[in-house]
């Protein structure tokens, strides 16, 4: 049966994990509220996850986080039932994966999900090739078959000229890619990536990440991502869930995480990360002020009187080419209004990409008293950015921090939060 394309590819609905011989006559007491600490003591039962329900969309890289202890990782383990719940479902591609038998489950496990380890989980004794072909092996895939497959996504992740290697030869690095060509080489269509990266070093993890954005962003996996760390699950997601003693917190986007936390806990994690290097221009700008496209400066004029606006940016058929000022051409006679707009009325601001990171386009918003516009991929606008929307975000966060600076502040005292800024 065909499924909308709207449908999540996963589903997690009313989860329950209870750590015991008898968890289900705990399950009351956990729904009534009873505390993970309480049961414990009562019982040695331990409660690992109280009602989980997610959403996972095809193609997206879905980051569960929390600290030690969250349920994190018991959770990913349900998604290919290494754990099974004390209750509840966990549905793929409209399929409840509970409801399999030994074979199912098997093929399932083979076919649809793959999954990387934060211990790489290579074998010793097998070549570099010998691991990352070891799924297709398993799938009885033959040998010449499984060989060409391994070898191209050793390529693919850098490892070329690897093949014949042993782990034990390999850095921490190249040990994890070549758990990640191996969980990439059986085409599952999901990824489950357990603290993948956190065994390496601060710079190896870095390039990690890189890599794995670069090949989702060919290959369009579903990627459930588990990290005790925000930077990196700001960095690799498209939606994040915090996990707290089971409990699942807050899940949205990392914009919605990062500008409005649902809790003390939540915030007590985002406080100490720097904005700029975590929010993206499309998060911040503002609708566009004027998009002009008329030729002559007459008819820009008129168009920005009747629009009640102080500047427009001029587009033509091959795109953005500088923003037009009222003052400026008002400060024409009326003799030029039919000359054609050129490079002689036109304001040099530089357009950027609405995907760039805010960090990467503050020297632009420092040096321009316009606002900057903001171009899709296509070079379409989509919005502007000024110095005002970009000190209100950054400095929302510093009185957030020192708490004694009220938040309105930011927009109202331009000009002392934009030398802030310059400073």
């Amino acid at each position: 049966m065909s499924k909308s394309s709207t449908t999540p590819l996963i589903q997690i609905k009313g989860l329950y994990k209870i750590f015991g011989k008898t968890p289900e006559k705990l399950l009351p007491d956990v729904k009534a509220g009873k505390s993970k600490d309480d049961i414990l003591a009562a019982s040695g039962h331990t409660v690992g996850l109280q009602q989980i329900d997610l959403d996972i969309e095809r193609g997206e890289i879905f980051v569960i986080m929390g600290l030690s202890g969250s349920g994190k990782s018991t959770l990913i383990r349900h998604f290919n039932r290494l754990i099974d719940p004390t209750e509840g479902q966990i549905i793929v591609e409209g399929e409840d994966v509970m409801k399999l038998d030994e074979k199912g489950l098997q093929h399932f496990r083979r076919h649809k999900m793959s999954m990387v380890f934060q211990r790489f989980g290579l074998m010793p004794h097998r070549t570099v090739l010998q691991n990352v072909a070891y799924g297709l092996q398993v799938q009885g895939v033959s040998k010449a078959e499984r060989d060409n497959k391994a070898t191209e996504w050793l390529e693919t992740v850098g490892l070329a000229g690897y093949e014949q290697q042993y782990p034990s030869q390999l850095s921490g690095g190249q040990q994890q890619r070549v758990g990640l060509a191996r969980a990439l080489c059986t085409d599952a269509e999901i990824l489950l990536m357990d603290e993948a990266f956190s065994a390496l070093d601060p710079l190896i993890r870095s390039e990690m990440q890189d890599q794995l954005i670069g090949l989702q962003e060919k290959l369009q996996k579903t990627i459930i991502f588990i990290t005790h760390d925000l930077d990196e699950a700001l960095r690799l997601g498209d939606r994040i869930a915090i996990l707290r003693d089971g409990k699942l917190i807050q899940q949205g986007r990392p914009v919605d995480i990062l500008l409005n936390p649902a809790d003390d806990y939540v915030e007590a994690f985002v406080k100490d990360v720097n904005r700029a290097r975590a929010l993206t221009v499309d998060t911040v700008m503002q609708p566009q002020s004027l998009r002009i496209s008329t030729e002559t400066i007459g008819e820009a004029l008129a168009q920005m009187r009747q629009a009640k606006v102080q500047h427009g940016y001029y587009m033509n058929d091959e795109g953005y080419q500088g923003a037009l000022c009222r003052e400026r051409l008002e400060s024409f006679d009326s003799s030029r209004h039919g000359d054609a707009i050129d490079d002689k009325v036109l304001e040099t601001v530089p357009g950027i990409q609405s995907d760039a990171l805010i960090e990467q386009v503050i020297p632009d918003t420092i040096e321009h008293e316009l606002p900057l516009p903001v171009l899709d991929e296509d070079g379409e606008l989509q919005g502007q950015l000024s110095r005002a929307s970009v000190v209100e975000v950054l400095t929302d966060q510093q009185s957030n921090e020192e708490n004694t600076v009220d938040k309105a502040e930011g927009t109202d005292k331009k000009k002392p939060d934009e030398e802030r800024v310059s400073a």
